[in-house]
């Protein structure tokens, strides 16, 4: 097994972030610091990343967490804020799938299944994401049909996308908008584009799962169906 699929399977992280592992260092095998990313694991062979000896994890765990903001989505943080692995079980370690802003709220999906992970993290994996945003000023029909149409967001045009105005209050506009790329900060470099930066951005939903009722800070284990789901991307 290559390196990376075998950290990956050990539920440390993704098989993308556990080749940035190997570059910064911090994999170690049989107590020499690893230098070879396409090195394939051996029986036999001990494994270590920042110290602690890792094994493929046998039960593979699904998280659904309902992001509050102030959270980074992270295994760990450098400057010591907290990390949206501290809002689920101890049962396993796990990981976030793709990541949402520190100030942004909403569906996150957490697991130790890497292999899930690096396909709904592959570009050619797309699939809808749904935000419920509140922008600065009055956002009018004209600029979401923009949005509708696609806005440079700096050397990138995004993908049509689905855009409803919900309501405007004196300083502020509700609107609901899907999105089928995940480019850094994409629904915030929109509005942006248009002369209405973000005040709060919430995921609602991704794909067919959804947040529902489950509070802020809270999450739930996805059911066998909607693992099943998620496994055909």
């Amino acid at each position: 097994m290559r390196i990376n699929q075998y950290i990956a399977a050990a539920g440390v992280t993704s098989r993308r972030k556990a080749d940035d592992l190997i570059a910064e260092g911090r994999v170690r095998i049989n107590g020499a610091v690893l230098m070879n990313p396409g090195y394939h694991v051996e029986d036999g062979d001990i494994i270590e990343v920042d110290g602690r000896r890792i094994e493929p994890e046998q039960k593979k765990v699904y998280y659904l967490l309902n992001k509050p903001a102030g959270y980074v989505t992270s295994t760990a943080d450098k400057e010591g804020r907290p990390v949206v692995t501290e809002l689920v079980p101890d049962e396993v370690r796990v990981f976030p799938v793709g990541r949402l802003d520190y100030n942004t709220t909403g569906l996150l999906i957490l697991t130790n299944d890497g292999e899930l992970s690096n396909r709904l993290m592959h570009p050619s994996h797309e699939f809808d994401k749904k935000y419920l945003v509140r922008a600065q000023g009055i956002v009018t029909i004209a600029e979401a049909k923009r949005l509708r149409e696609g806005v440079d967001i700096g050397g990138f045009v995004t993908s049509p996308a689905e855009v409803e105005l919900i309501r405007h209050d004196r300083n502020s506009t509700i609107a609901e908008i899907i999105i089928h790329e995940g480019k850094n900060r994409q629904v915030r470099r929109m509005f942006k584009a248009i002369g209405h930066p973000v005040i709060e951005l919430c995921r609602t939903g991704l794909g067919n799962l959804t947040i529902g009722r489950l509070a802020v800070g809270q999450c739930r284990k996805l059911s066998p169906a909607e693992v099943e789901y998620l496994n055909r991307f």
